[in-house]
């Protein structure tokens, strides 16, 4: 199954590496009663993703949150030791959620799964971005050209809040 609007999320467990160690949300907990926005990357400090896709979404954060969204969240399969440097490579802790998809359970659940072993990452997700209420897709942007992050970036997100 391939996510689309009006879906609602599956569940799913994530993990985030906190100051406090471990820790993991449920896809249920995240969005219950919430607007909130999540974009996928396939990798963390991977070009586009380090360079193009979360820089726009930090840079634009104020501004996503003032159109009535909860929070802002980036989820990769990748695990959480990686997502916790990416966070801190990127200045985004208090900023935006890291998401660990460590073994692509959700990524596989929404149908955005992707085998990039070709370009030595394995099972990826595909880049997207969708505002989620109450755990229902209500926006959904699948980036259709590789190394780009503009479909799914933060000023074409924006546009539909």
């Amino acid at each position: 199954m391939t996510i689309s609007i009006g879906d609602k999320l599956p569940e799913a467990t994530f993990k985030e590496k906190t100051a406090d160690g471990m820790t993991e949300t449920k896809v249920s907990d995240l969005f219950a009663g919430k607007k909130v926005v999540l974009f996928a990357v396939p990798g963390a400090f991977t070009p586009t993703c380090h360079l193009n896709h979360l820089p726009g979404y930090l840079e634009n954060r104020d501004a996503i949150l003032a159109k009535g969204v909860d929070e802002i969240a980036v989820v990769s399969v990748n695990d959480a030791f990686v997502m916790g440097a990416w966070e801190k490579a990127t200045n985004g802790t208090g900023k935006l959620r890291y998401l660990s998809d460590w073994d692509a359970s959700f990524t596989k659940a929404i149908g955005m799964d992707a085998d990039l072993s070709a370009g030595t990452l394995g099972i990826r997700s595909k880049r997207y971005s969708m505002i989620v209420e109450d755990g229902k897709v209500t926006a959904f942007n699948l980036e259709e050209t590789p190394g780009t992050a503009v479909a799914s970036g933060a000023a074409a997100l924006l546009e539909q809040l």
